[in-house]
């Protein structure tokens, strides 16, 4: 009887595992430089090409992956980061949201969720977000972005690495990162 206990109680436990998605906390690392990328994107649904040299250009990018278009975590993300996107660009810097989805779907979400108010590009199968270690394998084997942000200065650093499951802690955490910076700067 205690046998076939455990047996269920451990089948329990693995099947609730194997329905969860795998996470990998291996994100790169304040003081490296950042993997350049150019990805399809789209802000207010017009598609462009978005490259990361040429954004940091114009100053710090708060570059931040997120796993998924129109579910609600990265609903609410999008909608935080659009609320902060006038506070980021007083500081010079620039919000780009990056997801493992295809340019129709991220069009449409960077008009309704990100409010036109920033980039976000797609990156099907991933593989950006492979080379900046913040993917994870769902259950049903699919690869997607992890929830990370990261600040990149304009030098191509990267200041700040930050997953968490929260949204709201990645607004908080880069507005601070990109203020840190410009004190700085200063």
């Amino acid at each position: 009887m205690k046998f076939r206990g455990m047996t269920a109680i451990a089948l329990g436990v693995g099947l609730l595992l194997a329905a969860a998605p795998l996470q990998g906390f291996a994100a790169l690392k304040p003081g490296v430089k950042a993997p350049d990328f150019t990805l399809d994107a789209a802000q207010g649904g017009k598609p462009f090409s978005l490259s990361l040299k040429q954004a940091l250009k114009q100053g710090p990018v708060v570059l931040y992956f997120f796993p998924a278009a129109f579910t609600p975590g990265c609903t609410i993300e999008a909608h935080l980061f659009a609320e902060s996107t006038d506070d980021f660009k007083k500081l010079g810097a620039r919000v780009i949201g990056v997801t493992a989805g295809n340019i129709d779907r991220v069009a449409e979400f960077s008009r309704s969720e990100c409010r036109d108010k920033f980039a976000v590009a797609a990156d099907p199968g991933a593989k950006v977000a492979a080379k900046y270690d913040t993917t994870m394998r769902t259950a049903d084997n699919r690869i997607l972005s992890e929830r990370t942000s990261y600040v990149i200065a304009p030098n191509g650093t990267i200041l700040l690495s930050y997953t968490d499951s929260k949204p709201q802690a990645h607004i908080e955490k880069t507005i601070a990162a990109v203020r840190a910076w410009k004190a700085r700067k200063r």
